[in-house]
């Protein structure tokens, strides 16, 4: 039996998209066109196309003629950024979650509970004390000093813990009694198992490492 077309439902899904997708648009169209319009409050929707040439100009020479940073090498930037932070958490708190879970070392939890504490801790308290520490090491101005204090995350860390503390007991004496250590049952088991958490967390700390 052939399904019916639910026009309804796609009307609506459609009329959702157009609603998200009119200020992309909005900001396209401007960029277009003249900025005395802009601050006139005459902007007009349909872009002008004898000025398109402005993307290519923004990406190749920047925003202004006085010298400013191309558009692409900015863009570059933002993305190794974001890569750099977003694998750089997954792969620390995979780690960090990994020996919390199944390693008994003195003051374990006491060492989860101070990465859980982190969490009460809004951006603006720690911009200051972060700064101090950058410019302590030299590493103001460096690739390294806007990456390296955004790469622990205490959020990933709890999400992973919760993973890895639901694995059954069996499951490990299963991979102790086939000689697998520790690296081999984080790689052969545990990464395999959270592999949608990585995924989802990669695109939520990708996105808030471009910003």
């Amino acid at each position: 039996m052939q399904r019916r077309f639910d026009w309804p439902a796609h009307l609506v899904l459609l009329l959702g998209v157009a609603l998200f997708a009119f200020p992309m648009w909005l900001v396209f169209a401007g960029a277009t066109q003249d900025p005395g319009a802009i601050n006139r409050g005459d902007l007009s929707v349909i872009p002008n196309l004898s000025h398109l040439g402005i993307f290519l100009s923004v990406l190749q020479h920047g925003y202004s003629q006085n010298g400013s940073q191309p558009a692409w090498h900015m863009l570059m930037i933002s993305a190794g950024m974001a890569l750099v932070i977003a694998l750089g958490k997954i792969v620390i708190s995979v780690l960090s979650a990994f020996a919390v879970v199944f390693f008994r070392f003195p003051f374990r939890m006491a060492a989860f509970w101070r990465i859980f504490v982190t969490l009460m801790l809004p951006v603006e308290v720690r911009i200051i004390p972060t700064y101090a520490v950058m410019a302590d090491f030299h590493l103001v101005n460096t690739f390294a000093g806007l990456t390296v204090p955004l790469l622990a995350s205490a959020t990933a860390t709890l999400l992973f813990r919760q993973v890895y503390i639901a694995i059954p007991d069996e499951l490990v004496e299963a991979a102790r009694m086939d000689s697998a250590g520790p690296i081999r049952f984080l790689i052969d088991m545990l990464i395999p198992v959270s592999a949608a958490n990585m995924a989802a967390l990669f695109v939520i700390l990708f996105v808030y490492g471009w910003n």
